[in-house]
């Protein structure tokens, strides 16, 4: 048995168990007992985000943003696709004033800050369905993710102020895609 030992230096021994613990590995990979990356998606479906504008500075006419166009959007600085604007809601920056005929207060636009405006974007895209929520360009879609949304003559930053799931889920189950109802 020391003759044995005495052929091999500690350097065989390591590689020799690397190779060895590397096919355990893969073997339970392929037996389907450890779970990659890519499994861990369990469906596909159609979302919509909402995009949280605050103190956007427009001084044309209209928002540059309007319902039905594509806008190039950047995820934590990484850029990602065209995606489609499915609404837009814009309205001036507004202040609150006392009303003297009540104790309540009305709001009405700020006249200090004309050109300044708040928005809410949505956009539509198809995502990854994971167990930790909804995955667009290989980022996780949750509340509070800076974005920004760029188009022929815009770029803003926002956030997400709202991520919804649609109910036409399709599940990824060995390379096929089966509809649920």
């Amino acid at each position: 048995m020391k003759n044995i030992f005495g052929k091999f230096n500690l350097v065989d021994i390591i590689i020799l168990v690397g190779v060895i613990l590397a096919l355990c590995i893969g073997i339970l990979t392929v037996k389907h007992f450890r779970q990659t990356a890519d499994k861990q998606i369990e469906a596909t479906s159609p979302i919509t985000f909402q995009v949280f504008l605050r103190g956007v500075t427009v001084t044309g006419k209209t928002f540059p943003i309007q319902e039905g166009d594509k806008t190039f959007i950047t995820i934590r600085n990484v850029p990602y696709t065209e995606l489609d604007v499915t609404n837009v809601n814009s309205q001036p920056r507004l202040t609150a004033i006392a009303s003297k005929a009540s104790e309540q207060y009305i709001l009405i636009q700020d006249p200090s800050q004309p050109s300044v405006f708040d928005a809410i974007i949505t956009i539509s895209d198809t995502a990854k369905i994971t167990k930790d929520g909804a995955v667009v360009g290989g980022n996780k879609i949750k509340m509070g993710l800076p974005v920004t949304l760029e188009g022929e003559n815009y770029k803003f930053n926002g956030t997400i102020s709202d991520v919804r799931v649609s109910s036409d889920v399709t599940v990824e189950d060995a390379g096929e895609n089966k509809e649920l109802g």
